[in-house]
């Protein structure tokens, strides 16, 4: 009777140690997510295409979900957007960040030339990152929390236009998401700035 009960003291010892070591992974695996997520937004900031490697899935699906809009980028394709976002010199601020089951969701402010220019000031976005084996396979923008489409639009419809009358040369720069499309860009607001 006596080595029955220190048996199951022995197995409730081995139960708690097995419960207390799966609770670490899981927090592990919480605190990598929220770290990899850092991480991203900070080779951001830093418009650093190199670190993206370590970060991200081959393939990276980004959503606009009050846009309607998706696009799969190849890690290759990713890296080349990094470069078009780095010549306007960008910089990301994470406003808040919180882990929930499977997903981050992070709020985010970003302001570069571009959106100074369109929008005189920062957007703010909530957005979700998903992620499979420890590295981000999506990022979905789920709401604008401070954006002024009209003024956007409005903006960019009269740049456009006037560029489109004075300088046809630099036409579709702005499909042009490349660093090649990105000086374009940036030499299209130069000359619409200085028009006057």
């Amino acid at each position: 009777m006596r080595n029955l009960t220190y048996m199951h003291k022995i197995l409730l010892i081995a139960f708690f140690i097995g419960i207390a070591c799966v609770s670490c992974k899981t927090s592990e695996k919480e605190i990598d997510q929220l770290d990899i997520t850092k991480q991203y937004y900070k080779a951001l900031d830093a418009s650093n295409h190199i670190v993206m490697s370590n970060l991200l899935t081959d393939s990276l699906l980004t959503r606009e979900t009050e846009y309607d809009y998706e696009q799969v980028f190849t890690l290759d394709q990713y890296k080349e957007w990094v470069k078009w976002d780095a010549v306007f010199e960008p910089t990301y601020e994470v406003l808040s960040i919180l882990k929930e089951d499977e997903i981050v969701k992070a709020t985010v402010s970003k302001n570069d030339t571009r959106i100074q220019f369109l929008h005189g000031g920062s957007i703010v976005t909530n957005q979700v990152l998903r992620f499979s084996e420890d590295k981000i396979k999506s990022i979905e923008t789920t709401k604008y929390v401070v954006f002024n489409d009209s003024l956007f639009v409005k903006n960019r419809e009269e740049f456009l236009s006037w560029m489109e009358q004075n300088h046809p040369d630099l036409n579709n720069f702005i499909y042009d998401q490349t660093e090649a499309g990105g000086m374009k860009y940036l030499k299209a607001i130069e000359l619409f700035t200085n028009r006057k």
